[in-house]
């Protein structure tokens, strides 16, 4: 498979990681973020911002509104930083998102352009 076809992405640091791996460079089509870890919990001064402008991909944002590791205003602020498409999405939830399974699911088929599967019966 052509890697420039590839979604990649992942959760708090495995989405980070990927997000500055694709801003370097890693041929991708987009990237996930979900969790983002924008900075430490308690030390907003410590932003994790420093790739972001080099992302020129589309990128989807999955975050909780009570986040420790960014709020949503401050996960905003990082986002107009990326110089690709963002789309975002401010869940209820902390850090772990905690119940969110399915509505994480259907945002990313639907961000992904996928048609969604059918429940099991």
């Amino acid at each position: 498979m052509d890697p420039k076809r590839l979604v990649l992405g992942g959760r708090s640091m495995g989405g980070r990681m990927c997000s500055m791996a694709v801003a370097e460079g890693l041929p991708a089509a987009g990237v996930v973020l979900i969790a983002y870890p924008l900075h430490p919990p308690g030390r907003p001064e410590n932003l994790r911002t420093e790739h972001l402008g080099s992302l020129r991909v589309p990128s989807v944002w999955l975050c909780g509104d009570r986040d420790p590791f960014g709020t949503p205003d401050e996960l905003a602020l990082a986002q107009a930083l990326v110089e690709g498409p963002v789309t975002s999405r401010t869940l209820d939830g902390r850090h772990d998102l905690k119940g969110c399974d399915a509505v994480v699911a259907a945002e990313l088929w639907d961000w992904l352009g996928l048609r969604r599967r059918p429940s099991p019966r």
